[in-house]
């Protein structure tokens, strides 16, 4: 995304040392041995796009959108199909933000999701699906969206077809089918309910809808706080829909969590479930960007943002960025109340990656776990309650929540000269300058036995610097800001248009706005729409 020092905890790359100690650091791994370091985040698996004359003292174009992410590219698209001409500024040398897939040096032919790994969004989403993207994208769908293993050599697994995740579940798995089938049936309605702008009743709402939205309401209810009991009473059921609360990164039990828990839960058994795209998560880029140039849309890559000069003139700008960098920009034509909560927005706890590069399948103590297109590593419900309170306090727990995901599983194209990709996330406290790659290891080691003696070269990045590979992951923070129920209904103000700034014509339209995290484009398209709106008059915003 499109740097500037009001996101980016660190110097701009122009002011970084050189040498080792301003890259990530990178190790290879073999029975627990390390190599030195190696050279930072390599080289792109897709082609650059550039535009000449785009610059200040150009003339002006209808839109400029600042920030190549999957929102901005939606944003951009959007516009696009309405006719304006639009320009794309990006910082990074390459488009996609958090959905690039990159060549990282690791080991020849292997290439990496830096951010995004797995899509249940990508097929989900109302905007991919006006562009019928989840039939141009070969998402590849898992016989497991997701797993739990536990200590002991046991798993719970959350299987596409709901019977058979029941099944697996014993006592609980009435409770399960009961919660998640009447959702799955009505997924629509679940994806209109949490993944619309948090203002407004969704459109074309339907008595059904709002059946969807009590059983929704309910669920979240009993799993997002501790005065109700859940209807999960096992160890592995309880374990395993805690797994996917934890993608909120946030202090355990919360209703924002499981909000986060519900919404995920019924898109494993809906759909494509959690599918992984082939070739890596920047084909949705790609795919967003044939679009926009088929369009006639343009893309400029290696060009910050980080005053008004560095904008060329437009009738509307779109932000695909923190809203920080908004009021860097725009401050002095926004309402001064505005551009105190901008500048003072508070961003969540944190994210580690590693990228690692294996020679064979993962050992997973049970057997099933290697059916899961993304694993939970975080141990029964208390292990996991108990490690992201560590975090919330600003605390790295000994066990932290990790995420994991074998793409070459599905993905066999992957797996070059024997050897495939594996990533991972351990959850940290924001701005964290651990190297996270031992920590994910053992985690993996403690539910996959021998698995360190598969690893064949391994990098962490630390939360504190994300943001080098993308400015909006400001401390390590994946999520655009900090997840809280209150949040949902008033990030990034709490305004009846969550989208406008405040400056004419100005608009954030990243996951800082709703409906948050995830690769699905509607944060761009719901900006983009008021953008055409209010800005050129359009009522006919496709």
């Amino acid at each position: 995304m499109t740097s500037s020092s009001a996101d980016r905890p660190d110097r701009p790359d122009r002011d970084r040392p050189d040498g080792d100690a301003a890259r990530p650091a990178r190790h290879g791994v073999r029975r627990g041995r390390r190599t030195g370091a190696v050279p930072s985040l390599g080289r792109t698996a897709a082609p650059r796009v550039r535009a000449a004359g785009v610059r200040p003292g150009a003339r002006e174009v209808d839109a400029v959108v600042v920030g190549a992410g999957p929102n901005g590219l939606a944003a951009a698209v959007t516009l696009a199909r309405a006719g304006l001409e639009v320009v794309v500024l990006e910082a990074q040398d390459t488009v996609g933000g958090g959905s690039r897939t990159l060549d990282l040096g690791l080991a020849p032919g292997v290439v990496h999701d830096i951010c995004s790994a797995v899509h249940p969004m990508a097929w989900a989403s109302p905007f991919f699906r006006s562009l019928r993207l989840h039939e141009r994208l070969d998402l590849l769908t898992p016989t497991a969206s997701f797993a739990q293993p536990l200590d002991g050599g046991r798993a719970a697994i959350a299987y596409r077809d709901l019977d058979r995740t029941a099944d697996g579940l014993g006592a609980d798995g009435a409770a399960w089918r009961a919660t998640f089938g009447p959702l799955a049936d009505q997924w629509e309605d679940v994806v209109a309910l949490a993944l619309g702008d948090h203002r407004r009743v969704p459109t074309g709402a339907t008595p059904r809808s709002a059946a969807t939205a009590a059983r929704f309401a309910l669920a979240v209810l009993r799993n997002g706080q501790s005065v109700v009991p859940s209807a999960l009473r096992t160890e592995e059921g309880a374990a395993l829909l805690t797994g996917v609360a934890g993608h909120a990164i946030t202090p355990l039990p919360s209703l924002a969590a499981a909000g986060t828990a519900v919404l995920l839960t019924t898109l494993a058994h809906a759909g494509h479930g959690w599918p992984v795209v082939r070739g890596g998560s920047q084909a949705i880029v790609d795919a967003l960007l044939a679009d926009l140039v088929r369009l006639g849309g343009r893309v400029v890559t290696g060009h910050p943002v980080a005053r008004r000069a560095d904008l060329p003139p437009a009738r509307t700008y779109l932000f695909d960025t923190g809203p920080r960098l908004v009021a860097q920009v725009f401050g002095d034509a926004m309402p001064p109340h505005l551009v105190r909560a901008y500048a003072g927005f508070r961003y969540g706890n944190a994210a580690a990656k590693v990228d690692l590069v294996v020679d064979g399948p993962i050992p997973w103590a049970h057997p099933e776990v290697h059916r899961a297109g993304t694993v939970h590593l975080g141990g029964n419900r208390d292990q996991v309650v108990a490690a992201e309170r560590a975090v919330g306090r600003g605390r790295h727990a000994e066990q932290p929540l990790t995420l994991l995901s074998d793409p070459a599983a599905l993905d066999h194209g992957r797996v070059s000269r024997g050897v495939r990709p594996v990533w991972a996330y351990a959850h940290v406290p924001a701005g964290s300058d651990v190297d996270p790659t031992e920590t994910v290891i053992r985690q993996v080691e403690r539910f996959a036995p021998g698995f360190r003696d598969t690893v064949v070269a391994a990098q962490g990045i630390p939360a504190a610097r994300l943001a080098e590979h993308d400015a909006n992951l400001v401390g390590g923070d994946i999520s655009g800001g900090a997840i809280s129920l209150v949040g949902m209904f008033t990030r990034p103000t709490p305004r009846l248009d969550p989208f406008d700034s405040g400056a004419p014509g100005v608009y954030l339209c990243s996951a800082s706005a709703p409906p948050g995290p995830g690769v699905h484009g509607l944060s761009g398209w719901y900006a983009a729409r008021r953008a055409l709106r209010q800005v050129f008059g359009r009522s006919d915003a496709p």
